[in-house]
Order: C-alpha cells, then structure tokens, then sequence
C-alpha cells in the first residue's frame, strides 16, 4: 500500500514514520530538494500544481493526503477524480479563507471572536467601530504562525495596516480575552468513526507554538468534543483535524481548524497508546482506529529557528528529540522534544528544562 503526500516537510516526515511498522510506503510531492520527508519516500520535486507530477502522484499512490492547507485546493479536486483523497477538498478550501472558516464555524453554532471581511480602507474603518480596540487585521489566505496579521491598537493605525495587506481580502477579528489557548484533536473514517485525543493546552509567542501540553480529564472536553464532532461530520471527513479553541471563562470560541496532523498533537507520539500520525493513517485506509489514551503526563516542546546539541537534551530524562533534517533558519521550526512521565514532579522538572534550553537558541 502506497500513500502519497502533498508537502514533504516534518509532518510528512512524522507520518512516514508511524507508517512504517504498518508496512506502507510513502511518495511525497515538495517543490524542495530538501525536503525533511524526501529520505524517508519517493520525491517528485516540483510545483504542488504540476500536472505531469499530479497524474504520476494519482497512478502510484492508492490514496492521497496532505501535510499543510495551503496545497491548492483545486490540486485537491483534481486528484480525487484519478484517486482517493483524503481529507476532503471541501475541508481543505474552508480551511484555506478565514472569512468561510469563521462562516463555517457560526453556521455550525460555534461561537468566534466578532468579525468582518475587510476588501477596503472604509471597510476596516467602519468594521472597527463596531468590533473596537484592540482588534487584528488578517490576511484571509495563505497566513499561518503569525504571518500576515496586523494587530490594530488605535484608529490612527487603520491606513497603514490596510496599506501593509496590499489590498488583498481580508478579515479583521475583535480580541478575545482569553485564559487559555487549547486545541482538540480528533480522526475520522469513512465509516464514521471517531476518536478523540485530550485537550492540549497551548503556549504561542508571536503567533508560534511553544509548548503543547495534553490536558487529561479537562472541564471542558466535552464542549470541544462536540464543537469537532459538528465539524468532522458537515464536512463528512476522513482523517486527522484540529481544532483551536480560546477558553474564555469556560466558554470555548473556535480560531481556526487545520485539516491535518498538528503542531499541538506532537506529544502523542510518547504520550499516547497511538499517535496522531498513525491514526491518520488508519482513518485515511479506513482501519480501526487506535485508543487515544494517554500514558501518563505528556507535553511538547518546539525549537524555533536553532538548536541546542542533541547530547545536552538525550541527557535528560523522560525527554525524546525529533529532529527534522532542516537547517535552522530565522523562525523555523527545527526539531521538537517531548516529555512523558507518570511522576508529575519529574515531569515538570523535564518541561522547564526543555523549555528553558528552546528559549535559549530561540531565533524566531
């Protein structure tokens, strides 16, 4: 059985990695020569949208995922007329706009921060009285840890951030003042089952996660459960999904979701009976899909832009490193660490170490 990728990156990588005691292998599509899953699969290297690329994509893979949303959603389409996709185009194209994603997420009584679609100057200016101070500005595609957002903090701001997007559509969202950041992850087969992972609490600096740390028994699963759920079946979805939540006085307003294995779901490598990225794979083969309960305290760790010596972070317990095979670069996601201990004292002393050395080579 062969599963084909679109992107070859870390997320790729981690999948190809849990794929392989199941016996499958792996072809992945990345414009980059270099790309961290390429050692571990077949690499077509080229543009996502290369047709030449996409019909040999469709002829060896016997189905087809992706590792970012910001593939070409019609990319998506055209492959599930030669092959299996999964998860669904539909996902990929609400996920891509942020104006049909927070649409999506009303639609679905899921609440959000306040927000307008900006296609103008006098569109933000009038959206702005109505949402007021602080707000952010984003970008309504292509904008991922942090990237294309503009936080507005007074009027005499307006022109220059609009001036900044460069005319490109829009979304301007009010602040939520929230007590925390969580994330859900879910998988789903074609045959409707689902799985559901524990709530990750989730720790960003400019707009990039830091640390993910898995919430066992949380006063709020089951809302976030439910709030997936609705999402899982409108978009009669097949595979991994995230969705990240603000926890506003218990109450969780919806962000974003991503359609894919995620960032905050790292620690589910050690720190679940099966991880995020094998039960990807057995949602999108439509196999049972493995317990998500957690061994013990689990957490994660990113290392953004630069590294510490791999010797300095084996030495400590309780700590496993994943490296990318990237070379570290301003705002990079390198490598991550993850720790699992069922002693939470011990568990605590490994996360503030781990934590202490990525803020130590932080380059972001």
């Amino acid at each position: 059985m062969k599963v084909g990728i679109l992107g070859g990156g870390q997320l790729a990588r981690m999948i190809a990695l849990a794929g392989y005691p199941l016996g499958l292998q792996f072809i992945v599509l990345d414009p980059d020569a270099n790309a961290g899953a390429a050692g571990l699969s077949e690499h077509l290297q080229g543009p996502y949208d290369d047709p030449d690329l996409l019909a040999e994509l469709a002829e060896k893979a016997d189905v087809v995922t992706y590792e970012f949303e910001n593939v070409p959603a019609h990319v998506a389409e055209f492959l599930s007329s030669h092959t299996t996709v999964y998860p669904p185009a539909n996902a990929l194209a609400v996920a891509q706009d942020r104006l049909l994603e927070k649409n999506f997420f009303n639609e679905l009584g899921i609440g959000t921060a306040p927000y307008a679609a900006i296609d103008s100057l006098n569109d933000l200016q009038q959206a702005m009285a109505l949402i007021g101070y602080p707000a952010i500005l984003k970008s309504r595609r292509m904008g991922y840890d942090g990237k294309g957002q503009i936080v507005l903090r007074a009027e005499n701001e307006l022109a220059d951030a609009w001036q900044a997007m460069q005319g490109n559509p829009s979304i301007v969202e009010g602040f939520v003042p929230f007590q925390r950041e969580v994330s859900i992850i879910a998988a789903r087969r074609p045959s409707g089952d689902i799985v559901f992972y524990p709530l990750s609490e989730n720790q960003h600096k400019g707009g990039i996660l830091r640390v993910a740390a898995a919430c066992s028994n949380d006063a709020e699963q089951d809302m976030a459960e439910d709030y997936v759920r609705r999402l899982l079946e409108k978009l009669n979805y097949v595979g991994v999904i995230a969705l990240e939540l603000f926890d506003l006085n218990g109450q969780l307003l919806a962000n974003e979701f991503a359609p894919r294995v995620h960032n905050s779901g790292h620690w589910s490598i050690e720190g679940s009976e099966t991880s995020q990225f094998e039960n990807h794979l057995r949602a999108i083969l439509d196999l049972p899909l493995g317990s998500t309960q957690t061994l013990g305290y689990a957490a994660m760790v990113n290392f953004i832009g630069g590294l510490p010596e791999s010797q300095e972070l084996l030495s400590l317990d309780h700590a496993h490193l994943h490296l990318y095979d990237k070379l570290p670069r301003k705002g990079r996601k390198v490598a991550h660490a993850s720790v699992r201990s069922d002693n939470l004292k011990q568990f605590n002393e490994c996360l503030e170490k781990l934590a202490s050395l990525a803020n130590r080579v932080d380059n972001s």
